[in-house]
C-alpha cells in the first residue's frame, strides 16, 4: 500500500485475480472495461508490446476507485504502416521521441476507460492528484517511460487536470470519438432507416442487397476456436493496412474475450460459401455498445460493401437490444457519419520525462501524430 494524503492509499496489482474481492461491485459494474473479467484478458491475451497494471484506491480500508495503467513499447513496433507518407522517417522519430509510453487509460479503445472513483467518496482535486501520484509511483517502481499520457477525455473532464500536478503536461486534441445516440422512436431498424434522407437510405439499401449472399451469424466459443486462425488473418488484413497502429492483437485474444467476458462480448461472422469472410465484435457496457475490432477479406470488401454492412448491423443490434448509445471510436470517421454517428471532441494530456524535450512537446507531438481530413455527412432528414 502506498500512502497518499492522510485519508487515501493506493495499491498496484499485476494480476486481476489479486484485485480486492469487492472490485466489480465498486468499480467494474460502472464500466465493463474496468471489470475483473476484462482485466483477465489483458493479462494473458494482450499485445506483445503492452504491459498492464491495475490500481486500487482506498479511503482507509474502503475501496473507492480503480484505474488501468498500460505501458506500450515502440522499440520493435512499426507504428506507421507502409502506406503512410514518410512512414520510415515518422517511425524513426517516434522511436527516438517515445521508446516507451505509460498510458493512464486504455490504448486499445476510444474513450475514458481508464479509471473510476465513487461519487462523494473523494473530491475531483484529490482524485486528480491521486492518479498523478500513482503514475509517478509506476515510473519509479516499475519502469520510467519516455512519455506519460492521460487518454481520451471529453471536455467535461477538464476540471480533473487544472491542478499544479498537471502543469507540465501539454493538452492535445485528437480525432473525435464517433457516437450514435439511439432514439426512443427507433423501435425497429426500419424506423432508423426511415429517418434517413432518400440518398442515404438508398445507399444503405444498396449495401444490404450487395451482401444478400452473405450469411451472418453470431459465433460462440467453439466457433471462435474453430475459426481462430482465419479470424486472426482477417483482423490482421485490416490492421496491416491501417496507416497508424500502436499494437497488434495475439491470435487468442478474441477467444479469451468471449471466454472471460461471456455475454458482454459478442462476435459476429460473415460467411460466403461456408468460409468466414468477415467478422466484427462488440462489447456490451451497461447501456452502451462499444464497437471493438473487426476484419474482412479485402478482395470482397468493395464488391459486397462488407464494412458498411457491418456498421449497419451494429446499429441494428443496438436498436433490437434496446441500448442507448453506440460508441464507434475514432477511425473511418466519414463513413461512420454516413450511418448517423456524430463526432464527440476528446482530448488528452502528454508529458515527456526528458526535462529538455518536454518544453517543446507542443511542437514535436503534432509532427508524429496522425491527421485525417474528413467531411462529416448528415444522413438524417
Amino acid at each position: 500500500m502506498q500512502p497518499f494524503f492522510m485519508d487515501y492509499i493506493f495499491k498496484i496489482y499485476r494480476s486481476a485475480q489479486a484485485l480486492p474481492l469487492e472490485w466489480d461491485a465498486i468499480v467494474g459494474k460502472h464500466n465493463t472495461l474496468l471489470s475483473r473479467p476484462y482485466f483477465e484478458v489483458l493479462e494473458d491475451a494482450k499485445p506483445e508490446n503492452m504491459d498492464c497494471f491495475f490500481a486500487a484506491f482506498f479511503s482507509g480500508e474502503i475501496l473507492i476507485g480503480g484505474a488501468l495503467f498500460q505501458y506500450l513499447s515502440f522499440t520493435r513496433h512499426q507504428t506507421f504502416q507502409k502506406n503512410e507518407i514518410f512512414c520510415d522517417v515518422k517511425n524513426y522519430l517516434a522511436k527516438k521521441f517515445s521508446k516507451d509510453v505509460l498510458f493512464i487509460g486504455n490504448n486499445m479503445l476510444t474513450g475514458q476507460n481508464g479509471f473510476y472513483f465513487e461519487n462523494g467518496k473523494i473530491s475531483i482535486k484529490e482524485a486528480s492528484a491521486l492518479l498523478d501520484q500513482a503514475a509517478e509511483f509506476m515510473q519509479k517502481t516499475f519502469r520510467k517511460s519516455s512519455l506519460i499520457i492521460y487518454k481520451d477525455f471529453q471536455p467535461k473532464f477538464v476540471e480533473l487536470f487544472q491542478s499544479k500536478n498537471h502543469d507540465r503536461y501539454f493538452r492535445f486534441s485528437v480525432q473525435p470519438n464517433m457516437m450514435l445516440k439511439l432514439k426512443d422512436s427507433w423501435e425497429t431498424f426500419e424506423d432508423y432507416l426511415g429517418d434517413f434522407s432518400t440518398k442515404y437510405r438508398s445507399r444503405a439499401n444498396t449495401a444490404r442487397k450487395k451482401s444478400k449472399e452473405i450469411e451472418k451469424k453470431e459465433l460462440n466459443l467453439d466457433d471462435i476456436k474453430k475459426w481462430s486462425e482465419r479470424i486472426n488473418f482477417l483482423y490482421q488484413n485490416v490492421a496491416d493496412n491501417a496507416p497508424f497502429n500502436t499494437f497488434f492483437l495475439p491470435e487468442n485474444h478474441f477467444y479469451r474475450m468471449k471466454e472471460s467476458m461471456k455475454d458482454n462480448f459478442r462476435i459476429f461472422g460473415y460467411f460466403l460459401q461456408e468460409e468466414i469472410v468477415g467478422f466484427y465484435t462488440l462489447i456490451l457496457n451497461n447501456s452502451d455498445v462499444d464497437t471493438y475490432f473487426l476484419g474482412y477479406d479485402k478482395n470482397l470488401q468493395k464488391e459486397k460493401q462488407i464494412y458498411l454492412n457491418m456498421l449497419l448491423d451494429m446499429v441494428k443490434f443496438g436498436i433490437d437490444k434496446k441500448f442507448s448509445r453506440i460508441i464507434f471510436g475514432r477511425t473511418a470517421l466519414e463513413i461512420k457519419s454516413t450511418i448517423g454517428a456524430e463526432p464527440v471532441k476528446i482530448f488528452g494530456l502528454i508529458k515527456h520525462n526528458n526535462f529538455m524535450i518536454n518544453p517543446f512537446i507542443e511542437r514535436i507531438f503534432p509532427s508524429v501524430s496522425p491527421k485525417t481530413e474528413w467531411v462529416q455527412r448528415k444522413p438524417f432528414k
